[in-house]
């Protein structure tokens, strides 16, 4: 089950509903599978999704996560925002004024793009 999204969260990475993925799931465009009464997406289909659901903006940064914004704490000058991307938690630092213009405030959906020269994992 490790590669598997509950619908729910599934439902806010692609800023869409609960009801509209269910939805999908009727109408042949997704497929969940069924584990203990809940539906789960495996994760690869759910990031076929995001592709597709893609902006059309033109930009040299490939990725993006879909999400919602779950926390906004502001001090003088800057902010930080918490994205809930699936299962995954993306934060952002970013100027206080950024974060006023554009409106973020939890509960709304969000994009994270995510543009580095390096990324280092370790385990």
């Amino acid at each position: 089950m490790d590669n598997l999204v509950r619908i729910g969260a599934a439902a806010a990475a692609l800023g869409v509903s609960v009801d509209t993925l269910r939805r999908w799931d009727r109408d042949g465009r997704i497929g969940f599978e069924r584990h203990g009464g809940q539906r789960y997406l495996r994760a690869d289909d759910l990031a076929t999704l995001l592709r597709e659901r893609g902006t059309t903006e033109r930009t040299s940064a490939r990725n993006r996560m879909s999400g919602v914004v779950v926390a906004v704490q502001r001090d003088g000058v800057m902010a930080q925002v918490d994205l809930a991307c699936g299962p995954y938690r993306v934060v952002s630092l970013m100027s206080r004024e950024a974060v006023d213009d554009l409106g973020l405030k939890p509960g709304m959906a969000a994009t994270a793009v995510i543009k580095a020269t390096n990324v280092i994992i370790e385990r």
